[in-house]
């Protein structure tokens, strides 16, 4: 992410790049996108994870990267016909 500091508009490098090689120049980084923010970050949620899952033992894996027909139907499924546990 990246916020043009005369606009106020955002940018994203890979998703919505500026639209000038100028205002690419004055671009400037979200903090929180920094390496060091986000490794962590990931400390954070490794750390966290599995008390979590402990705790939620009857919650089901989603894999989201699918149409959002198919998603629906398979949390749909699992709420009204509960997978066996694992």
């Amino acid at each position: 992410r990246r916020t043009d500091p005369l606009t106020g508009e955002r940018y994203h490098t890979t998703f919505r790049p500026a639209p000038t090689p100028e205002i690419q120049a004055r671009l400037r980084q979200n903090p929180k996108d920094e390496e060091e923010n986000i490794a962590k970050r990931l400390d954070i949620y490794y750390s966290n994870v599995k008390a979590l899952e402990d705790f939620y033992q009857d919650a089901f894996y989603v894999n989201a990267d699918q149409d959002p027909y198919v998603i629906f139907e398979f949390i749909e499924s699992c709420i009204i016909k509960p997978l066996p546990c694992k």
